[in-house]
């Protein structure tokens, strides 16, 4: 059976402006390419379309005509909360040129919603829910939908769910993404600005799942359990980067990538011992990061590590992300920096429970951690996170699936006067940080090692000033 697996454009900007996300930060598909490889791996040919690749289609009906160009038997799209309705109009165009096709949907939003979905959206033949590789290879290989574990599908005019699928047990039994899908890859495709020094990059996940339970995270998918990659699996998967691509550096999107930490120093000792010529970036928890590992992190090619912080409110922490305090954030930003690594905190503003009050508690505590970048997303309330359950009665909600991006507020809290202080307050405090002179004098530091992104930043200087204005919180927009 021959599969098209798309990745649909949504709406990844803020309505009304000119969509300059890929611009900053155009990343692979992970999750259609590790199904990619998977399907061909038994023998079905696939092909992958990237909506949000360095050559898009300038329209649905083109998109369609790409993917028909195949003749697929499937259609498989993965989707955001923000992806799916731009998915949905995608499968709608496939089903008026070939009513034959059958269109499968997966994702986190799907995962979240499940048989709802497919009532209220006809041009949907099934559901995929949680991991995909499984269940699309039933599928393709002509199972009965009845007899597949992770699918809701169509019985006639009823709606059927079948049992959950348990997630694959050893992800070291999964070959490596199909990079090679992607038209374009990897100089088509590029890490945020300023977030490395070697180029082109790529980007790799290298755990599943998660045993904390913040409760704005969406664990529809591989819900808490942690499963990960062996050390040697990661490094073989590094180095045919390297070697079939000739990246020179990775951004590694794991939410908790040090907390197995005999992997992690097994992983460093080897990049130690047999340098690939690459960096990475990773993301840490704070008490998840002492000074040993993070020494190993650096000496084995660590340029940069995240952390997630979220608030600079004591209050909320409890509240969203039990179990970290600030006092730890500190020393573990410090650690962090005295190793050698840059440090990038990732923080929410927005969350329910938010004042005035704590956002300028958050504002001065960023200040005060001196970090090399910042993040700050707009809280967005996904129907799989803990929070979604009670959201209504914390606040004005705006469920306007288009907009669930974190880059758009769809949820006010009741501490917050309106939609528009809010967004004023996010902008000043974006402007802040970036106005910071101690910011602005370690940027400058290190500015000289930049070309790659300063190439970047100057063949993109209309879509970057126009974005800039977007945040500016004297700016009529």
């Amino acid at each position: 059976m021959h599969i098209a697996l798309v990745h649909p454009a949504g709406c990844n900007w803020v309505p009304g402006k000119k969509d300059v996300s890929t611009t900053a930060n155009r990343m692979a598909p992970l999750g259609l390419l590790s199904l990619a490889a998977y399907l061909e791996r038994l023998g079905h040919p696939v092909t992958v379309e990237d909506c949000l690749g360095p050559r898009p289609a300038r329209t649905g009906e083109e998109t369609v005509t790409r993917v028909l160009a195949n003749h697929p038997d499937l259609v498989g799209f993965s989707t955001t909360t923000s992806g799916f309705l731009d998915a949905y109009d995608l499968a709608v165009l496939l089903k008026q040129n070939h009513p034959d096709i059958r269109t499968v949907f997966g994702g986190v939003h799907v995962s979240a919603l499940g048989a709802p979905l497919l009532e209220r959206f006809p041009a949907i033949d099934y559901l995929c829910l949680g991991e995909g590789e499984q269940t699309l290879a039933e599928l393709a290989a002509g199972a009965s939908p009845g007899t597949v574990t992770g699918l809701v599908w169509r019985d006639d005019s009823a709606v059927r769910t079948n049992d959950r699928r348990e997630p694959i047990p050893e992800l070291d039994s999964l070959p490596f993404p199909a990079y090679e899908k992607l038209v374009g890859f990897p100089g088509g495709y590029h890490l945020p600005l300023f977030s490395y020094v070697q180029a082109p990059g790529a980007t790799m996940v290298t755990s599943r799942g998660c045993p904390y339970q913040c409760s704005y995270c969406d664990r529809s998918v591989f819900k808490r359990g942690y499963r990960f990659n062996s050390a040697e699996y990661i490094y073989e998967h590094m180095r045919y980067l390297r070697t079939r691509f000739g990246i020179r550096h990775i951004n590694i999107y794991d939410d908790l990538f040090t907390l197995q930490r005999q992997r992690i120093e097994s992983l460093c000792q080897m990049l130690v011992d047999r340098p690939l010529g690459l960096q990475f970036n990773c993301a840490v928890r704070v008490g998840h990061a002492d000074e040993s590992l993070l020494k190993l992190l650096k000496h084995a090619g660590c340029l940069m590590v995240s952390l997630g912080i979220e608030s600079g409110d004591p209050n909320l922490l409890e509240v969203h992300k039990p179990g970290v305090y600030l006092d730890e954030v500190r020393s573990t930003v410090k650690r962090i920096q005295d190793s050698g690594l840059r440090v990038k905190g990732l923080f929410m503003m927005g969350l329910p429970g938010e004042t005035e009050e704590s956002i300028k508690k958050t504002s001065d505590f960023v200040i005060s951690l001196e970090l090399d970048d910042m993040n700050m997303a707009k809280f967005t309330p996904f129907h799989g996170a803990p929070v979604w359950q009670t959201i209504a009665e914390q606040g004005e909600v705006d469920e306007d699936w288009r907009k669930m991006n974190c880059l758009n507020f769809v949820f006010r809290p009741s501490g917050i006067e309106s939609w528009e202080r809010l967004d004023h307050l996010y902008n000043t405090h974006v402007k802040r940080f970036y106005s910071d002179p101690g910011w602005r004098r370690r940027f400058r530091s290190r500015l000289w090692q930049h070309r790659h992104s300063l190439v970047r930043l100057v063949r993109d200087l209309p879509d970057f000033l126009s974005a800039m204005r977007t945040f500016d919180p004297t700016s009529n927009r």
